[in-house]
């Protein structure tokens, strides 16, 4: 049990400090070249533990490890020689979109290394055991007792490889290749539905694993980059077809705050390092993603003001007031994750599971 407590602990704060440092190194490096001075660059929340100066710039590690900061000079006040503010709409514009930028191209390295060492991975025949009456499956003609070979030309090695490239596909014209039996393959044509009804999932069928073999697969450099990149291009498709869904399906987006992450960090940890990379992957594109939501306190609260300010061909509105709207924006935030660890923590201690 402790040992288990100690892992997720290590390597949740692990992944947070990999993925805080990216970021503001993001805005660090692009605040450096464009002359902006830089007061703070600082992992993780005061209270300080440690600290330097070298140059202009106070380099700190905090005790909070639930975030970090890069400080610069003015960030809302153009009249400081210097400061973020009196840079031109284009260069603010790179350097606050700069560390969600570098939140996105980790995960290509992160990828990349998950994808050369060597991992188990299920080998299995996958047939479609139901298929639900007026679904687009029936309608295309899928039936049961059908082996899927290939979704879009793409090679079906498992059931979860199904239902990855049916999500990846809402609403889109889908070719499956099909076995049937001794009569030979078969490709039919479906629109995977964006809102099925309960039960059935998008596209009406589902499915069985039979003949599972498990075996060990690495990458060579020259393949594990590029399927790096495709899959973080994926990964925000995938995240695209979601808010869209939301939106579809008139729910709510499901909430999983730090506690829900470290927990679900530790199952990924205890599998091997090559998930373990693959989850710290998925969380920084998730987190470059969250930033540029046009929230006050957020990287992308403070561009709708950059873009503002572009829109009203170089009027700002007040630095004091902008100051106000990301003060009480971070408030609120903190406010909300506060809120979220209380209901993981809640379930916790109810026995149950923080993941949604």
């Amino acid at each position: 049990m402790l040992e288990t407590i100690a892992l997720t602990i290590v390597s949740f704060i692990g992944i947070l400090i990999l993925l805080i440092f990216a970021h503001e190194f993001g805005h660090f490096i692009t605040a450096k070249l464009a002359k902006v001075k830089v007061e703070e660059f600082g992992i993780g929340f005061p209270p300080r533990i440690a600290s330097f100066k070298r140059g202009e710039t106070t380099y700190s590690l905090n005790a909070i490890p639930l975030g970090g900061f890069t400080k610069m000079l003015g960030e809302e006040d153009p009249t400081l020689p210097g400061s973020l503010a009196s840079k031109s709409i284009p260069i603010r514009f790179l350097v606050l979109s700069a560390g969600s930028l570098m939140n996105i191209l980790l995960p290509i390295l992160l990828f990349s290394i998950s994808f050369m060492i060597p991992h188990d991975m299920v080998l299995e025949k996958v047939q479609v055991q139901e298929v639900a009456a007026g679904s687009p499956a029936q309608i295309a003609g899928i039936e049961p007792g059908d082996t899927i070979l290939a979704i879009n030309d793409r090679e079906i090695k498992n059931r979860g490889d199904v239902g990855y490239i049916i999500q990846l596909n809402l609403g889109a014209e889908t070719n499956f290749l099909l076995q049937r039996g001794e009569l030979g393959q078969k490709e039919v044509s479906l629109k995977p539905r964006w809102d099925p009804p309960e039960g059935q999932g998008a596209t009406g069928i589902s499915i069985i694993g039979s003949d599972s073999t498990i075996v060990r697969e690495s990458y060579p450099i020259w393949e594990a980059v590029p399927s790096s990149i495709t899959h973080c291009w994926e990964i925000l498709v995938l995240f695209k077809n979601e808010v869209v869904g939301w939106f579809v399906r008139g729910t709510a987006p499901q909430l999983t705050g730090p506690i829900g992450i470290a927990e679900l960090t530790g199952e990924m940890a205890k599998a091997g390092l090559s998930p373990l990379l693959e989850f710290a992957a998925l969380i920084s594109i998730n987190l470059a993603l969250i930033n540029l939501f046009p929230f006050p306190g957020l990287d992308g609260g403070r561009l709708i003001f950059v873009g503002l300010e572009w829109v009203r061909r170089g009027k700002r509105i007040s630095p004091k007031r902008e100051g106000l709207v990301h003060l009480i924006g971070f408030i609120v935030l903190i406010l909300l994750i506060v809120v979220i660890s209380y209901h993981d923590i809640a379930n916790i201690i109810h026995g149950e599971s923080t993941l949604p």
